[in-house]
C-alpha cells in the first residue's frame, strides 16, 4: 500500500512539475516571437536548457544514489520555484543581447529542475513496480499521464500571456507550485529509496550493458527529429500563417498556436499510455518489444519527408496546406508516442536495479542531448531553408533512430 501511495504522490508532483515546464516553454516561445526576435534567437533561449539537461543527469543518477530519489525530487520542484521567480525580474527596456542571455540562464536552472524531477520519478517507477508484470503498463501509464498535463501547460502558457501578460504568468505559476511542493514534502509516504549500492563512487556513469548505451543513442536521434520542427519552426510557421498582424490577429494566434501544441502533446500522451495495448499486451518478452521498437522507428521516417515535400510543392501557406500539416503532424505525434513509450519500457527492463538511477540518467542524458541538436537545429533550419528544410531535418534524424535501434537487437549485456 505504502509503494502505491509512493507512486501516487510522485505521479503527482510530476504532474504539477510538467504542467508548469510547458507552459513556461510556450510563454517564453510566444513572447519574445512577439518582441521581433528571429529563429536562431528564440532557439538560442533554449539551448542552456538542453545543455543543462545533458550535465543533470550524468550527475543526477549518482545524487539520487547517494542522497535518495525523495530528495532530488524535491530539489527539482525547488529550483522550478526559483527559476520562475527569477524569469519574473526580465525587464523590457533590456537589450536583446542581455534579455538573451538572462533568459538562457533562467531556462538553464529550468533545464536542471526538470530533469533532476524526471529522473526521481522515472527511477522510483522501477523500485515500486509490481513484480506481477506491471512495470510497462505503470511506464506507460506515468509517462502518457505526464505527456497530457505538458500539453495542458502549452495552452496554459499560450492563454495566460493572452489574458494576464508575461509577468503575472509567471508568478502564479511560482506560487502554485510552491504549494504543491509543500503539500508533497508533508504528505508523501515512506516507499522511495535512499541510497544505494555505490552512491560513493562517481565512476560508472555509462553502463556496461550495451543495450541501454544503443537504446539511448536511438533515443537521442528520436528526440531530435521532434524537436527539430516541434521547438521554433511549426509554432513560428503557424502563428505567421495564422496571424493577421493585428494585435488582436497575434493574440488569437497565441491561442491556436498554444491549442495546436497543446492537443498534441494531450494526444501524444494518450497514445502512450495505451502503448502497451497496441504493441500487443503489457506481459510481453524483452526481445517481442525490441522489435516493435524497431519496427515502430522505421514507420516514423517517412512521414517528415512526405511533409516537406508537400510544403516544397505548395510554395505558398495554403488552408489546404495548414490543414495537411496539422494532420500529419498528429500522425508524427502518434507513431512517436510508441516509439517514446516502447523506449520508457525498454530502460528500464534493461536496467540493473542495484543501479538504476545511472542506467536511466545516462538515457535521460542521451534525451537531452536529442532535444539539444533538435532545437539548435530548428533555428537554423528554419532561416535557413523555412518549414520545409526543418521536417527534411527531422526525416534525417528519424532515420538515424531508426538506424540506432537495429543495433539495438544485436546487443547484449556485458
Amino acid at each position: 500500500m505504502n509503494g502505491l501511495r509512493a507512486y501516487a504522490a510522485v505521479t503527482a508532483a510530476y504532474w504539477a512539475f510538467m504542467l508548469s515546464d510547458g507552459a513556461l516553454r510556450m510563454l517564453v516561445l510566444l513572447h519574445f516571437n512577439g518582441l521581433g526576435f528571429s529563429p536562431v534567437q528564440l532557439a538560442y533561449l533554449f539551448l542552456l536548457y538542453e545543455v543543462a539537461g545533458i550535465v543533470t543527469n550524468l550527475t543526477a543518477g549518482w545524487l539520487a544514489a547517494r542522497f535518495g530519489l525523495a530528495s532530488t525530487l524535491y530539489a527539482g520542484l525547488g529550483i522550478q520555484i526559483v527559476a520562475l521567480a527569477a524569469l519574473a525580474q526580465l525587464d523590457p527596456g533590456w537589450t536583446v543581447g542581455a534579455s538573451v542571455m538572462f533568459v538562457m540562464a533562467v531556462q538553464g536552472a529550468s533545464g536542471v529542475a526538470k530533469d533532476l524531477a524526471k529522473m526521481s520519478s522515472k527511477s522510483a517507477v522501477k523500485v515500486l513496480a509490481p513484480a506481477d508484470g506491471g512495470l510497462f503498463r505503470w511506464v506507460a501509464t506515468l509517462t502518457g499521464s505526464k505527456n497530457a498535463i505538458k500539453g495542458l501547460g502549452f495552452f496554459l502558457g499560450a492563454a495566460l500571456l493572452a489574458l494576464a501578460g508575461f509577468q503575472a504568468a509567471v508568478w502564479a505559476m511560482a506560487a502554485v507550485l510552491a504549494v504543491i511542493l509543500l503539500a508533497v514534502a508533508l504528505f508523501l509516504p515512506p516507499g522511495l529509496p535512499g541510497r544505494m549500492k555505490g552512491a560513493d563512487s562517481w565512476s560508472g556513469w555509462r553502463s556496461t550493458d550495451q543495450r541501454v548505451n544503443r537504446l539511448s543513442l536511438a533515443r537521442m536521434f528520436l528526440f531530435g527529429a521532434r524537436d527539430v520542427w516541434f521547438v521554433v519552426g511549426i509554432p513560428i510557421y503557424f502563428q505567421a500563417v495564422l496571424s493577421d498582424g493585428t494585435a488582436e490577429g497575434r493574440r488569437e494566434a497565441f491561442f491556436l498556436v498554444g491549442g495546436f501544441m497543446a492537443v498534441w502533446i494531450i494526444l501524444y500522451g494518450a497514445v502512450q499510455a495505451a502503448a502497451p495495448r497496441i504493441v500487443g499486451g503489457s506481459n510481453r518478452p524483452e526481445d517481442a518489444v525490441t522489435r516493435d521498437a524497431i519496427r515502430w522507428a522505421g514507420r516514423l521516417v517517412p512521414i517528415p519527408f512526405a511533409l516537406a515535400l508537400a510544403v516544397l510543392v505548395a510554395g505558398d501557406p495554403a488552408p489546404w496546406l495548414t490543414g495537411l500539416l496539422v494532420l500529419g503532424l498528429l500522425g508524427f505525434g502518434y507513431v512517436f508516442a510508441i516509439n517514446s513509450s516502447v523506449h520508457s519500457y525498454l530502460i528500464l527492463a534493461f536496467g540493473q536495479a542495484e543501479r538504476i538511477t545511472r542506467d536511466v540518467g545516462f538515457y535521460y542524458m542521451a534525451n537531452a542531448a536529442g532535444r539539444l541538436i533538435g532545437t539548435l537545429l530548428s533555428g537554423i533550419s528554419y532561416q535557413l531553408g523555412g518549414l520545409p528544410l526543418c521536417l527534411s531535418t527531422a526525416g534525417i534524424m528519424a532515420a538515424a533512430s531508426w538506424w540506432a535501434m537495429t543495433r539495438v537487437s544485436h546487443s547484449s549485456a556485458e
